[in-house]
């Protein structure tokens, strides 16, 4: 006994016509290439549907990354402003009174 099942549909006389243009230049049967483009249409359907559900993933966590970045780029200025004062303060003229160095830099 057969697991397949009919299917009959209804095409107007355009797309019919296209439909067996089609046919003649694959070569196959009706059932054949009806089947096929079945499941091309479900395989392109669920490919939009993951791609639809990777965007909304990328924008629900767009926020929670900013945050995580800019976290990271507060740091780093931070340690620069840090960084600048230490420099400036060993700039100071060499001074008898002063225990600073005056570094040169290139």
């Amino acid at each position: 006994m057969s697991t397949s099942k009919k299917l009959v549909i209804n095409l107007s006389k355009k797309l019919y016509i296209e439909f067996n243009k089609a046919l003649q230049k694959d070569c196959k049967k009706r059932s054949e290439f009806i089947r096929e483009a079945i499941i091309l249409y479900i395989e392109e359907k669920k490919k939009l549907n993951y791609m639809a559900k990777m965007k909304q993933g990328y924008l629900e966590m767009a926020e929670l990354n900013l945050k995580i970045a800019n976290i990271g780029f507060e740091i780093d200025i931070r340690d620069f402003k840090e960084y600048e004062v230490k420099l400036s303060e060993s700039d100071l003229s060499n001074d008898n009174n002063s225990k600073k160095r005056r570094y040169i830099l290139c």
